[in-house]
């Protein structure tokens, strides 16, 4: 195979212009990673806590503060907010493309960041995250959404894969602005990180104008003449290439395959085999906010703080360094590993690392100084682990296994869930973890969840997770469509050609597609029987 990865040979055209899109496009990640991360340092401001308290006073170094209660809410209404957002996103994209959806995404993105930026108090400042967060959840649905859809199949775990590269870009960013503004004894300290946001919604509203539309959005708007430019931008081939034609035609030939199989709706998401796939999409994204990874962005300077480390937010600095430098490997691995051995190794080593932390916070306790340098160099290669798996691929794979007429729909549903979980993990984390009336004050105690929830993620893949790397976007429904369990994906080689089926189409209504590749396998086998090794004609209905 070689350690590069390669485009197959004698594929016609450039992979370059699709790339840059899709790089481009992943830049929106970064609204979604410095928008969850810099509220973990807002909270640890003296500024800001003193202008935001409604009179509680915290017992740790007797100041003003918020409550555990306040925390929560502050935290988890961005990701009510991105529930919501990543919902609606669906609707959207399918309405008005998946372009100008992301361009109605910074819009909403900026109202929210207006609102917080001009706050002091708790409700407006809510308010505002609420909106951000409906930003942030269109954004993290759509932007999957249109790098499946106009990357080639060979580097296209890879392009998707950047979308998390951003987002932890953006985390980064976030700690280093919190870190310079944090000692400002003005309002400075927490509207300077805010206000930043405006920079990154602008640039992907400016680039917005000149992006292609994705071709798989024509074809299903009924638009092919478009669909042909689109790919011809993406692809850098004439509108006449074969080439061009052959990978239109496998689109549409896919496309009026599905619609054989009746109109989509959202119920049809839910059964049969598309509610296997839903469920795996939905579970893995689940399961990605499970692992405790936003526990250290959301929380990790105040905890850090609570458990007497100094310099929390120079820590918060390393492990979002450690989680931008640890995607690279896993922009690699996704293509050469597959997503399938790459999820288990990613499980396996979070699940070790977070037990570690937590039996060392536990039984040696956070006021040892060996103690805590160990449980930092932990938490940073969990991040490592993560980093490299979990945080790409639980987006790629997402973006890969729903086909053309339910993407959307589906897609916007398993980032639904990863919102849900992300809701539920920021408003519960305060009640389990800090001292208090009320609260579990589990301390470090709380990495034995995480770590246990890493050890569940281990079965889910090796059960659930099919093996997509090299398959394009149409394949990908043959596979599951033939392979009946996930361990037996590995090694899959597709068939199928749509276009053959859409020809079968013509004489058969009721079918599935194992017994339309069988009719089609006859046909040839009677054509070649009969000396007639001449191929049908393909239409593109151009």
């Amino acid at each position: 195979m070689g350690l590069m990865i390669q485009k197959p040979e004698g594929s016609a055209g450039s992979a370059w212009p699709a790339i840059m899109v899709g790089l481009f496009v992943a830049f929106g990640g970064v609204l979604y990673g410095y928008d969850t991360g810099t509220i973990g340092g807002i909270l640890g401001m003296k500024y800001w806590r003193n202008q935001f308290s409604t009179g509680y006073v915290n017992k740790t170094d007797n100041e003003l503060d918020v409550t555990s209660a306040q925390t929560s809410e502050i935290v988890s209404i961005l990701s009510a907010g991105t529930f919501f957002g990543a919902l609606t996103a669906a609707p959207v994209a399918d309405a008005i493309g998946r372009r100008l959806g992301l361009v109605v995404c910074c819009i909403v993105f900026c109202f929210g960041v207006i609102l917080q930026t001009a706050a002091t108090a708790i409700p407006m400042f809510v308010a505002g995250r609420f909106f951000a967060g409906y930003g942030v959840g269109m954004i993290s649905a759509t932007i999957p959404l249109y790098q499946s859809e106009t990357s080639p199949k060979w580097i296209r775990g890879a392009v998707v894969g950047c979308y998390q590269l951003a987002i932890t870009i953006g985390l980064l960013l976030a700690a280093i602005v919190d870190n310079a503004t944090k000692n400002r004894d003005d309002s400075g300290s927490y509207r300077i990180p805010i206000a930043v946001q405006f920079a990154w919604a602008i640039v992907i509203f400016i680039g917005c104008i000149f992006l292609p539309e994705t071709p798989r959005w024509y074809i299903k708007k009924g638009q092919p003449e478009k669909a042909a430019r689109s790919l011809s931008k993406l692809r850098r081939l004439d509108v006449e290439h074969p080439a061009l034609l052959e990978e239109l035609a496998e689109i549409t030939a896919n496309h009026e395959y599905e619609l054989t199989l009746g109109k989509a709706t959202y119920l049809d998401c839910f059964r049969g085999i598309l509610g296997f796939r839903l469920l795996t999409g939905c579970l893995l994204q689940s399961l990605q906010q499970l692992t405790g990874v936003n526990f250290i962005f959301y929380y990790g300077t105040k905890f850090f703080q609570g458990a007497g480390f100094k310099n929390s937010f120079v820590i918060s600095m390393i492990t979002s360094a450690v989680n931008v430098g640890s995607t690279f490997p896993g922009l690699y691995m996704v293509e050469k590993l597959g997503r399938r051995n790459l999820l288990l190794f990613g499980a396996i080593g979070m699940a070790v690392c977070q037990f570690i932390v937590a039996i060392t916070g536990t039984v040696v306790g956070t006021g040892n100084l060996a103690a805590q340098n160990s449980m930092v160099a932990f938490v940073c290669i969990y991040i490592f682990f993560f980093a490299c798996s979990w945080g790409p691929v639980a987006w790629v794979v997402t973006g890969e296994i729903f086909p053309l007429k339910v993407r959307a729909k589906s897609l916007s549903m398993t980032t639904a869930s990863n919102w849900l979980l992300n809701w539920a993990i920021g408003y519960a984390t305060p009640y389990m973890v800090d001292a208090g009336p009320g609260n579990a004050d589990l301390g470090a105690k709380v990495f034995f969840i995480w770590g246990g929830c890493c050890f569940v993620c281990i079965f889910f893949v090796w059960g659930m997770i099919y093996e997509t790397k090299g398959l394009a976007l149409e394949q990908v429904d043959e596979l599951y469509a033939k392979v009946p369990h996930a361990w037996q994906s590995q090694g899959f080689v597709p068939s199928v050609s749509f276009q053959d089926v859409q020809q079968a189409h013509a004489d058969t209504r009721h079918f599935s597609l194992a017994e339309v590749e069988q009719e089609v396998t006859r046909k040839k086998s009677v054509q070649y029987t009969e000396g007639d090794d001449r191929l049908p004609e393909k239409t593109l209905g151009l």
